[in-house]
């Protein structure tokens, strides 16, 4: 199971830390991704972490905001989000990627999906 936390209601600028905790399951050989859905729109790729946590990829929409982490020990995928915008409204999930293209962004491509936390961000 994955769970994902740390959402909120924040201001335009502020920062959010969203956690993605697994239980049940070890994710630390797996990539992993953030993905969000925003209301009437369809699930959009955030961010994605390579298993060993080397090498990240990201949305055209978040990069140089948005760093994507991970502490294996702790089975652990986390996303700091600074610079928020009102348009990163959205529910944001957690997924475990089916393969190791750290450029696959395609939501198919990621089989183990965690409950959602809420990021609203105020203009």
């Amino acid at each position: 199971q994955l769970q994902a936390s740390g959402g909120g209601l924040v201001q335009a600028g502020a920062s959010l830390r969203l956690s993605c905790a697994a239980s049940g399951r070890t994710v630390s050989t797996y990539d992993m991704g953030w993905f969000r859905q925003a209301p009437g729109k369809e699930r959009e790729f955030v961010a994605r972490i390579n298993w060993g946590g080397g090498i990240a990829y990201y949305s055209d929409s978040v990069k140089e905001r948005f760093t994507i982490s991970r502490d294996n020990a702790k089975n652990t995928v986390y996303l700091q989000m600074n610079s928020l915008k009102p348009e990163d409204t959205a529910v944001y999930y957690c997924a475990r990627a089916k393969n190791y293209d750290y450029t696959d962004a395609d939501p198919i491509h990621y089989d183990y999906w965690g409950e959602g936390t809420l990021v609203t961000v105020s203009s």
